[in-house]
């Protein structure tokens, strides 16, 4: 098993990063996506702030609402109007869309977005969106491995008969992946 990595081939059946990209992964569904998070609720108010042609507006809220991100209902003060708002899963994309804001600032702009998203009780800057592990630490790549999912089951079977030691599992690092590809 020492070609563990994830299955590249079943891309399209199953894996959940594909999925995600039919539903969000073009420019325009992004903008909107941002546009919602600073309260842009109505097609009118999301056709002026983010300069979007209205048959693509419209095609993407379609496809936003349908994929559950957003809702789409009678707004309260004018049953006339339609309003547009981030459910929970909509809300769950907040870091996904930080941290692409910041790969920005750090790569293609260089520098700082104004304004500064800021923590609304202390008012600091937020940290860098990162990957934690389950103790807190902040992990880069060279933390990283793949793990079968059935090691990770079988592991916790026997870990309920006093058995924690998890060295004995098979795992491919990310980091040697890297250095094996870049060669």
């Amino acid at each position: 098993m020492d070609k563990l990595t994830e299955n590249l081939a079943e891309l399209g059946s199953g894996c959940s990063l594909p999925i995600s990209l039919e539903v969000i992964g073009e420019r325009w569904c992004f903008m909107i996506l941002r546009g919602s998070f600073n309260g842009v609720r109505h097609f009118e108010d999301f056709l002026s702030e983010i300069g979007i042609a209205r048959n693509i507006l419209a095609n993407r809220l379609t496809r936003l609402v349908e994929a559950g991100i957003m809702s789409r209902r009678p707004c309260d003060h004018d049953k006339r109007k339609v309003e547009y708002r981030l459910t929970d899963k909509g809300t769950d994309l907040l870091p996904v869309i930080v941290a692409i804001r910041q790969w920005g600032e750090k790569w293609e702009t260089g520098v700082p977005s104004n304004p500064v998203l800021a923590d609304a009780r202390d008012r600091q800057p937020i940290s860098r969106i990162a990957l934690r592990a389950h103790d807190d630490r902040i992990l880069g790549l060279a933390d990283l491995c793949w793990i079968d999912e059935t090691e990770l089951r079988n592991h916790e079977t026997t870990a309920g008969e006093g058995c924690s030691d998890r060295g004995d599992m098979v795992v491919r690092n990310l980091k040697e992946i890297g250095e094996s590809s870049a060669a």
